[in-house]
């Protein structure tokens, strides 16, 4: 007697599946220990998963440059001279 084979659920990620782990490391670009330390925290969600990997790559972007306040820039610009665009007249006929 064949016995049908059973469908894994789909927004659960299976350890020890290791061809799903693989997919999903590589689709989310994660490390071994960074996917199961996720794991670990969120559980095995598919999507929990993403979401924190998301989190973490966004956490890990570099703090934007400094840049001055609104009315420094401001008085900057209204001290300085109007410029105008070397080449931008209007062409004769």
């Amino acid at each position: 007697m064949r016995r049908p084979k059973s469908q894994p659920i789909r927004n659960k990620l299976d350890l020890t599946d290791r061809a799903q782990v693989r997919l999903v490391k590589k689709r989310l670009r994660l490390s071994d220990a960074e996917l199961t330390s996720i794991v670990g925290r969120i559980g095995n969600s598919i999507s929990a998963i993403s979401k924190e990997a998301a989190l973490q790559r966004a956490s890990a972007l570099p703090k934007p440059a400094k840049v001055p306040p609104a009315p420094v820039i401001a008085s900057a610009a209204a001290t300085e001279p109007p410029t105008t665009e070397v080449g931008a007249t209007a062409p004769t006929f």
